[in-house]
């Protein structure tokens, strides 16, 4: 019987770029989703920097907003329940952070109002959206675009990126850092691809961050001469804002990373020099598949001392590199397609104790790699694995 896929594996097929069937939306109300909108910025702040945002007069403006926000959010119950089953990082259970203020110590609304930020209702327990000064300045800067007087030249890099694109050379990814955004990368930003052309001094701001002046092109003929910093704050609060790939074989399996990616492991296939009689007699078809963090010599060394190999020494047969992605749940995925071909083995550990390991399959390396070739393409949904005719099969 075919092997139905989980809500765990929907979710990793989803981070590898696969369509899954769409689920019924949870309706909210605007209210919920401004709250919800809210606590994803502080999040997005706390990766970038590597903490929670903190009060202060010599924070930046938009840390200084978020460190309110967050302390509204962890004392309103109401709030701490929406957006609880989000907080994968621990946010919401810090302490609440005091205000470090001047000994006339300011109330909310005069420290939004220091902060020079408008709010669209009075009342900030009701956390409506608000826009600060700077904000709506980047958003201008965004929005003030000239016409391209040369797009000729930059039109057919745009077809390229496209063609590239639908035959899966480039893929988007989120984008997380200003690091990405450098001469000749490609984004989509508010519905359009822009390209940036080029990119003047890095300068130091007011606050110590690092900046430069872009000359971006959008796919729709017109351009932006705007800051750096205005372009990855229009990437991050666009819900659909996204960074396009340079060529390569994609993110997940690649033989060279692309700036930003972080490499999580690799899964190797092995086979084993065991005198045990069902690997001697199936040697071509015995593979143990696995998942490491470290280098595959590394993780095998020592392998006739371990029951997990077999309790004999290896050969590696293929590896493939990982990249932005969850090595025990891939694993995990990949073990339940083979799971009609696992091995039903037994060995003694060198204490005489007897051991099953879990890893071995009776499958052919050429099934190992048309599936992992399967979800990297994004169609292993449409496959099981049939041990009759030792390959993968369409469902349909």
């Amino acid at each position: 019987m075919a092997r139905e896929f989980t809500e765990e594996d929907d979710a990793l097929l989803a981070e590898l770029g696969v369509e899954i069937e769409a689920k019924k939306a949870v309706t909210r109300t605007p209210r919920e989703e401004r709250i919800i909108a809210g606590f994803k910025e502080i999040q997005r702040f706390a990766e970038e920097h590597g903490r929670t945002p903190q009060h202060g007069e010599d924070r930046d403006i938009f840390e200084r907003l978020y460190a309110v926000r967050l302390d509204r959010i962890r004392e309103l119950e109401e709030c701490r329940e929406l957006v609880e089953p989000l907080d994968d990082t621990g946010l919401l259970s810090g302490a609440a952070q005091a205000a470090i203020v001047d000994a006339e110590e300011l109330d909310d609304d005069a420290l939004l109002a220091e902060l020079g930020i408008e709010l669209e209702a009075p009342a900030i327990t009701e956390l409506k959206h608000v826009r600060s000064t700077a904000e709506k300045k980047a958003a201008e800067e965004v929005a003030s675009r000239d016409k391209c007087e040369d797009f000729k030249s930059f039109k057919p890099l745009f077809e390229k990126v496209q063609k590239e694109l639908d035959s899966g050379l480039r893929d988007t990814r989120p984008f997380e850092m200003k690091a990405e955004i450098e001469k000749g990368r490609f984004f989509i930003v508010g519905g359009q691809k822009a390209y940036v052309a080029e990119k003047g001094e890095t300068t130091i701001t007011d606050q110590g961050r690092t900046d430069a002046r872009l000359r971006v092109i959008f796919d729709n003929g017109t351009e932006s001469n705007m800051l750096m910093r205005s372009l990855q704050r229009a990437l991050n609060k666009d819900d659909a804002g996204r960074r396009i790939t340079e060529p390569s074989a994609g993110p997940l399996f690649s033989d060279q990373t692309i700036d930003g990616d972080e490499a999580s492991g690799t899964i190797y296939v092995l086979r084993s020099k065991s005198d045990h009689p069902l690997v001697a007699e199936n040697r071509q078809l015995v593979h143990k598949i696995g998942v490491t963090n470290m280098s595959v010599e590394k993780r095998t060394a020592g392998a006739h001392l371990q029951p997990t190999f077999l309790m004999a020494n290896i050969e590696i047969v293929a590896t493939y590199e990982l990249y932005n992605i969850n090595r025990t749940k891939l694993e995990n995925l990949i073990h339940r397609i083979f799971e009609p071909a696992r091995l039903d083995i037994e060995v003694l550990d060198r204490f005489g104790r007897p051991i099953s390991p879990r890893e071995w399959f009776l499958v052919p390396f050429a099934a190992i790699d048309e599936a992992v070739e399967r979800i990297k393409d994004g169609t292993i949904k449409q496959y099981v694995y049939d041990p009759v005719s030792a390959s993968l099969k369409s469902r349909g």
